[in-house]
């Protein structure tokens, strides 16, 4: 992996959360943008980036469905997650007073996010179609009376002024990322480290064949985190699964609910292990 070049793909504007991630998770790889998922994960795959930073799910909007449809298309690998607190910030050109704000853009969902502190000030929201864009175009195209929501590396990319941090109504707007590589590196098991492993996998079509696939891991005391289905094709006659659960494929207890999986479901393909996230340790967060 080191030969290849130190750039971390990420879908989207510079100054997306995305890209925030890829500075927090991985800071001495070049950030680069793409304009789709696709591409960011197939320049991962062509040779022509290290790692690519893609987002899975999030608390607020619920998963990221194409990622599921994209992933069987590739070879790529799960090495890492990464959790993103989101934090909504409102910026505006640089001398700008909040009083003086009377029309915001950002994403339909950022908007959304903020729509009661947007009332409160009695600003005028308009749709954008990422939150990075609206910072771009604020800051190409100042107008006064103009603001936008994004991130506060966006602020600091467009050389905008965050008049106010911290915008949202709620707090705890996370996003999860997967952190995707062309190889496999599968970590040393060790008994100080807890581990996540992402499973993809389609059921045999035989009577309670989900219920018996998935049996091994509470018989052998696996902990299940996260069971998305999905369909595998565009006939929609088969029904594929994303497993993610806490444990590495060395460990015995790993390998007896792995042998139960293999027997029941066909197209098993362990997509990575990779060390447990620290934010699922937070006391105050329950990560399902």
């Amino acid at each position: 992996m080191t030969n290849l070049p130190a750039i971390i793909a990420y879908q989207g504007v510079p100054g997306a959360y995305s890209h925030l991630s890829c500075r927090k998770a991985h800071p001495e790889l070049e950030a680069q943008a793409c304009a789709t998922f696709a591409d960011a994960m197939f320049m991962v795959e062509g040779g022509k980036a290290r790692l690519a930073m893609i987002p899975l799910e999030n608390s607020t909007a619920g998963r990221v469905e194409e990622i599921y449809r994209l992933m069987p298309k590739t070879k790529l690998h799960i090495v890492g997650e990464h959790f993103e607190p989101v934090n909504h910030c409102l910026l505006a050109p640089k001398g700008t007073r909040i009083e003086d704000i009377k029309f915001v853009s950002s994403h339909p969902q950022a908007l959304a996010q903020c729509d009661g502190h947007i009332n409160e000030l009695g600003i005028t929201p308009t749709a954008s179609l990422d939150t990075a864009g609206a910072a771009a175009d604020l800051s190409q195209t100042p107008s006064q009376g103009h603001a936008a929501i994004a991130s506060s590396l966006a602020a600091e990319l467009y050389q905008l002024e965050i008049i106010r941090d911290n915008f949202q109504d709620k707090s705890g707007n996370t996003t999860r990322f997967l952190i995707l590589a062309r190889d496999s590196h599968m970590p040393d098991l060790d008994k100080n480290t807890r581990f996540m492993t992402s499973i993809m996998f389609t059921v045999r079509n035989i009577p309670a064949a989900l219920y018996k696939a998935l049996g091994g891991f509470s018989t052998n005391g696996v902990n299940m985190l996260k069971l998305e289905s999905y369909m595998a094709s565009d006939s929609m006659t088969a029904t594929s699964f994303h497993l993610d659960v806490e444990g590495h494929p060395d460990q015995k207890k790993m390998k007896y609910a792995l042998q139960e999986l293999d027997f029941f479901a066909k197209d098993v393909r362990i997509m990575g292990t990779y060390p447990w996230h620290p934010y699922r340790s937070r006391d105050d967060q329950i990560i399902e």
